[in-house]
């Protein structure tokens, strides 16, 4: 018995000592991490006053003069039929406070366990800590997870993110409670979160059906692509087939091509020879998906904290990481100009719906007599807006694009459920102090925020009182003057 207990005791001093040397091995093999901070530039200090003024002149001027025609012509009830008709955004949706001061949002996508996880693990230093994402061999990642930065570590479940007005994400409420459930939020302290949010998705999974998943996974994907500074799609050497689920995924980037970056990862599982093949059957696999003239940049490496497998292209691999990295920089770098420009092609759809909505109201106003139906009338307008150069008359008569211009079915819709009674024209819609909506919003599309985008450009700090004593150098007038 004695002998029995002694064995026993060797053999578990055994365990705990391999145990220990393969910690030790683990260890000594972990890769050196300092390429990230510098490509990165975590150790620089930003220039947070000029940022924060140019932040606050942009909400100034679309509260000022973007907002006032959303709000007098409902712009947030009108929807688009045609996704392809306004790639990027969905027609229709308000720019919120949340969305013109969030950071950066770099999206992950891809089948399941092909390294998204480990990936953002490994860029946030969370391997091996209580915090790190859940990773492994089988689908792990069930819920939508957004990673930002916080003063302390703490999760924040998806109805609490869905009920807070000041986060960009409050729109998401409208998928559903079911989807709430699968979405949850990480706060954490980080430089890199400073300054950018990332996005972690469920694996696509080919043998199941998107109902199973209880709640519109296409939808909510589309949510977070229309919002994404920059798109991961992360694929191994062992999963490049493309099913049903991953053609509608590359369906919904169409128009993000600029945007996306595809990472083969795992590469270092493979001698040379056969990744050139896996590369092949890659482009091969997707060439079908991606019809643009430029394909999208591939990203060869190993995106995990160990070391490369010996006798593989270990070289290669980190400057493709660099690469990777210097990509994610520059999107970094570029965040205040990609959000002037992207409230400036918001405030260009508002005023090109402020001109339509004006244009159908002179319309009925001119076929209406004494005797007339009003909703007869108004009825034959709407299905037939050629008739009545509805549409025309707004690219003869303004600097419009007719590539600009909205599906008609979604006017149809839109005075629907909004009488085309309760709208003014643009030339009612003036007031002594306050102007006329449609010069405000022409302003800050000509001239404020391409001036507010050229002081960022040329390093000068933005001040709030910016064209608005002089208006840019021009001489103050009073519009109500008689001369």
């Amino acid at each position: 018995m004695k002998g029995t207990v002694s064995i026993c005791c060797f053999l578990s001093l055994l365990i705990l000592q391999a145990t220990a040397e393969e910690e030790e091995d683990v260890t000594s093999v972990l890769r050196d991490k300092s390429h990230i901070d510098e490509t990165l530039r975590l150790a620089s200090e930003e220039k947070a006053r000029d940022y924060a003024a140019a932040l606050e002149r942009l909400r100034k001027i679309y509260h000022t003069s973007i907002k006032p025609m959303e709000q007098a012509y409902k712009y947030n009830e009108l929807r688009q039929h045609e996704i392809s008709a306004y790639p990027g955004r969905t027609l229709g949706e308000s720019a919120t406070d949340g969305e013109i001061t969030s950071k950066p949002m770099v999206l992950f996508l891809g089948p399941w366990s092909v390294g998204k996880s480990t990936m953002i693990n490994y860029l946030l230093g969370l391997n091996d800590s209580p915090y790190q994402l859940y990773t492994g061999a089988e689908p792990t990642t069930s819920e939508f997870t957004v990673i930002t930065h916080g003063e302390k570590i703490r999760s924040v479940e998806g109805i609490v993110m869905a009920a807070d007005s000041s986060r960009s994400f409050s729109p998401l409420e409208k998928f559903g409670q079911n989807f709430l459930e699968k979405l949850i939020g990480i706060e954490m302290p980080h430089k890199l979160l400073e300054r950018v949010t990332f996005v972690d998705t469920p694996g696509i999974i080919e043998n199941r059906k998107q109902q199973e998943r209880g709640y519109p996974f296409n939808d909510v994907c589309q949510w977070f692509i229309d919002r994404a500074d920059l798109i991961f799609v992360v694929f191994d050497p062992t999963k490049l087939d493309v099913g049903l689920e991953l053609e509608m995924l590359f369906r919904q980037l169409k128009g993000r091509e600029s945007q996306i970056r595809i990472i083969l990862n795992k590469a270092d599982n493979l001698v040379t020879q056969d990744l050139m093949r896996v590369y092949g059957a890659l482009f091969w696999s997707l060439a079908p998906l991606i019809n643009v003239t430029e394909p999208p940049r591939v990203y060869v490496s190993s995106f995990w904290p160990y070391d490369y497998a010996p006798d593989t292209s270990r070289e290669l691999f980190k400057r493709e990481e660099i690469s990777l990295l210097e990509d994610l920089n520059q999107v970094i770098e570029n965040r205040m100009e990609n959000k002037i420009a992207f409230i400036r092609q918001h405030g260009i759809r508002v005023r090109i719906h402020g001109l339509l909505v004006d244009r159908y109201v002179q319309t009925f106003k001119e076929k209406m007599s004494f005797f007339s139906d009003p909703e007869l009338v108004f009825q034959e307008i709407v299905d037939d807006p050629d008739k009545f150069y509805i549409f025309k008359s707004i690219l003869a008569k303004t600097n419009v694009s007719k590539f600009d211009l909205p599906n008609r079915d979604a006017y149809r819709d839109f005075f629907g459920i909004n009488p085309i009674t309760s709208f003014k024209p643009l030339s009612a819609q003036c007031s002594y102090i306050g102007g006329c909506l449609l010069d405000k919003i022409e302003k800050a599309i000509t001239n404020e925020l391409p001036t507010l985008l050229s002081s960022i450009n040329s390093g000068k700090q933005p001040g709030l009182s910016t064209c608005e004593a002089t208006g840019c150098g021009e001489k103050p007038k009073n519009r109500y003057r008689k001369n």
